[in-house]
């Protein structure tokens, strides 16, 4: 057995390349990610220990959205430092149009668990929280059960 040391990166693959890429060039430098790849179907930021590359889908799947529950990435959280950090990218994604499908809350999941939940333009799902201390979820019963992903 190894204990691994994070996750390297995750890529995404989307559809409506040009309005995702907008979308993504925006709030990944604001999340305090720096672009080190900018390519005709790639970007791709590393930050905060931690990458994500976003690349353009196959021509076959162009004009197909994002389905959580489905096979495949359910969704993507940014883990903030304090409260105000999770506030103020709500008030970033507010001032981008950006859809929200919950505001700033209180969560069960851990306590103190503080999140906002967002749609990129294809309906990936997208949260940034925050989790006082260590932030630790799979000590959770709750988590380990699954009960999160209701």
């Amino acid at each position: 057995m190894i204990e691994v040391n994070g996750m390297a990166h995750v890529i995404i693959s989307v559809s409506n390349w040009q309005a995702c890429r907008e979308f993504y060039t925006q709030l990944l430098p604001f999340l305090g990610l720096t672009q080190t790849f900018d390519g005709d179907e790639m970007i791709y930021y590393v930050g905060a220990r931690t990458a994500l590359g976003v690349s353009k889908c196959a021509p076959e799947f162009e004009h197909e959205r994002f389905r959580q529950n489905s096979i495949g990435l359910h969704h993507l959280c940014f883990r903030a430092r304090n409260n105000a950090d999770v506030d103020a990218v709500h008030e970033f994604l507010i001032s981008i149009g950006t859809p929200i499908v919950h505001a700033p809350e209180i969560g069960e999941w851990a306590p103190g668990y503080y999140s906002v939940l967002f749609e990129d333009p294809i309906g990936t799902r997208l949260e940034v929280n925050h989790v006082p201390g260590k932030g630790v979820l799979a000590d959770d019963a709750a988590f380990n059960a699954g009960e999160h992903y209701r």
